[in-house]
């Protein structure tokens, strides 16, 4: 459960400025290991499975391209053998057989070159074949030339694998987002959040795209060569498999170590895109309230806390490869000796011992890849996992179904014993009754954390209610899908929301007529036409991200502008005027004005000289409705909000004097 404000205002954001300064939660340490590497993996590949007919595909190429690669040595070994022998064979005498030069050579003392010409294929005067040569060697280009078509083709395929997979993983993502619950953002940093769905998806496609063919490529080679191994030499062979239970040992204990800094190395990152995005998000007020040095030593110590985690991460992953391939090396060493004293005694041939050398490497080779692939992939399980723990994140309650289709409500809205709490021990509105009857104006007062945004989230069903029931035009809000619910209802917040693109765009913005002069006709009604048309684009003229081109009351009569285009049935202002000045506020009225004529509306303001004329003011603490009526009503009752507009009548009337 996210943070809450004790009185029921509106909760903190993560790691937001108003927690005891930028980051202010920064650090209580990242992840120390991963909560399931095993489980994610599995379920990361689950997802590649998607695609399992490529998959195939890639296997059968890979495998293609493998086994014809592995026949390159021993192919090779063959024409060094013809050379050996033509070698051997030119010095020996011409017109003699090989029986015969055995015999003389065992006469003459020499044992040793007679069992490697007797076990050889010498012929005595016949000096190297270049034309039998020749044929293997085009043999084994031939062979390598067929093998890297094929692995060219896996790649290209496997390509597509990862970026389907990814692909998917986005638009999960996505969608995922639009179905959790407002509490999941009210305690959750929005850079955190963009870094689960942009660096941690991207990491995942990069260890996707080195790990998994390679990976498979390394898995077979190392099949391969082994049966090749075997069939040349079962005594050297078994010497080489001792590599794989020691690399394996050695790449398993120091993966161990290295995973829990992967984990922490994401987490990392999320945290510091998160203080970068809202330091740079109120880059002004930073500045305004001398926080410039805080927020520099809190990015420094993210900084300096990423800078380990990834060091970490990368250099203990790092040593794996060295390790593994000393490990070969070692055995390296071992079959050359042993091989060089078999081709001395004859038990073997330089083409095999030559042809068994390349294999030992080969062997050791892909064993150290896949060692070294271990960081790739332990990086890309850290940022799966990650990810998943989005798309497990708890969601909103699913609609009901059969629901009741609604088109355009008329806007009567009733409350019925509504209860509400953001924690279980922590009643916040309960018991609340209310009648709004269609096209009235309910005006929403009272002090910071009474509760008022939170009765209008309420309404539009982003939090759900523990009792009680809510009715739109007599209907159960809970049998209406929340797409319908809320597309009876326009809102005009007092933080604008203005996205990058033209003017038009964001008032046609949520509008099914998104044409030139609907847009025109909205921008007069909230007395912002003449504005625009005095920019030098126009309509067409571009908003920043910051949106520095307009002033915040040209921001807000924008966004009134975009409520007119949604035409909807009711309205939710919340805090419009409250960061315009006197004169902008007078054009923010009228325009509001004429955009609540036969819309029911829910007014929020603190400033209780603009809702004067609501049909109904509801004076909320503490979640609790405590006075109900129109302005004279209240006023005469002399009650709460008696106290609140007198003190706020005075304290206008001293700043006059």
């Amino acid at each position: 459960m996210s943070q809450r404000a004790p009185q029921g205002g509106r909760p903190p954001m993560a790691g937001g400025v108003g927690r005891g300064g930028p980051m202010a939660g920064m650090m209580g340490g990242p992840v120390q290991k991963s909560k399931n590497f095993k489980g994610s993996l599995r379920r990361l590949l689950r997802e590649v499975g998607e695609e399992r007919k490529t998959l195939y595909a890639v296997f059968v190429l890979i495998s293609t391209a493998v086994t014809l690669g592995s026949f390159g040595p021993k192919i090779l070994g063959h024409a060094t053998n013809n050379i050996f022998y033509g070698f051997l064979g030119r010095k020996l005498p011409a017109g003699l057989t090989k029986a015969q030069v055995v015999a003389r050579l065992r006469a003459s003392g020499q044992n040793t070159y007679a069992d490697v010409i007797n076990k050889s294929g010498v012929v005595p005067g016949k000096g190297i074949d270049f034309t039998a040569v020749a044929h293997w060697i085009f043999l084994a280009i031939g062979l390598y030339i067929i093998s890297s078509v094929f692995l060219w083709l896996q790649q290209y395929l496997m390509a597509g694998v990862t970026q389907k997979t990814v692909f998917r993983l986005r638009r999960l993502a996505e969608e995922k987002i639009g179905r959790l619950p407002l509490s999941y953002f009210d305690g959750t940093s929005r850079g955190d959040l963009l870094s689960r769905v942009t660096n941690d998806v991207d990491n995942i496609s990069t260890s996707m795209q080195q790990g998994l063919s390679q990976i498979l490529n390394s898995a077979l080679t190392v099949i391969s060569v082994l049966i090749m191994m075997i069939w040349i030499s079962p005594l050297l062979a078994l010497i080489s498999l001792i590599a794989i239970p020691l690399s394996m040992f050695a790449s398993v204990r120091i993966a161990k170590a290295s995973q829990k800094q992967f984990i922490a190395q994401w987490d990392w990152t999320g945290k510091l895109n998160g203080h970068v995005e809202e330091m740079h998000t109120g880059a002004a007020l930073v500045k305004v309230f001398g926080r410039r040095k805080q927020a520099i030593a809190d990015f420094g110590a993210l900084n300096e806390n990423l800078n380990k985690s990834s060091f970490n991460a990368q250099f203990m992953s790092g040593i794996i490869m060295p390790s593994t391939t000393f490990i070969s090396n070692l055995i390296y060493v071992g079959i050359s000796v042993l091989g060089g004293y078999r081709v001395a005694t004859g038990s073997m041939s330089l083409g095999d011992v030559q042809a068994f050398i390349q294999y030992s490497r080969q062997f050791g080779m892909p064993l150290a890849q896949i060692a070294g692939l271990m960081n790739t992939v332990q990086s890309g399980v850290a940022s799966a996992e990650r990810l998943f723990e989005l798309l497990d994140a708890p969601e909103e309650e699913p609609d009901r179904t059969p629901s009741v289709p609604i088109a355009r409500a008329t806007g009567a809205i009733s409350f019925k014993d509504v209860s509400f709490r953001y924690k279980e021990d922590q009643p916040l509105i309960e018991n609340f009754n209310l009648e709004v009857k269609p096209g009235q104006t309910v005006a929403i007062v009272g002090p910071t954390g009474a509760g008022k945004t939170t009765l209008v989230n309420l309404i539009m069903r982003f939090y759900e209610i523990n009792g009680g029931e809510i009715t739109l035009d007599g209907v159960n809000t809970r049998d209406i899908t929340r797409d319908d619910l809320r597309r009876q209802f326009g809102m005009v917040l007092q933080d604008t929301w203005l996205f990058s693109g033209t003017i038009q765009e964001n008032i046609a913005f949520g509008s099914s007529n998104p044409s030139l002069e609907a847009v025109t006709q909205a921008a007069k009604a909230a007395n912002i036409d003449h504005f625009i048309r005095g920019l030098p684009g126009g309509y067409g003229s571009l908003l920043t991200d910051d949106n520095s081109t307009v002033s915040n009351g040209e921001r807000q009569l924008l966004t009134i502008a975009r409520a007119f285009m949604a035409d909807p049935a009711i309205l939710i202002l919340d805090e419009a005027t409250s960061s315009v000045d006197t004169r902008t506020e007078v054009l923010v009225q009228h325009a509001m004005a004429k955009l609540r004529m036969g819309r029911t509306s829910f007014v929020i303001a603190h400033r209780l000289s603009t809702i004067r004329d609501a049909d109904t003011i509801l004076v909320m603490d503490k979640g609790t409705l405590i006075e109900q009526g129109n302005h004279e009503e209240l006023m005469a009752a002399k009650g709460f909000y008696f106290d609140l507009y007198a003190s706020q009548f005075s304290s206008a009337t001293s700043e006059q004097i």
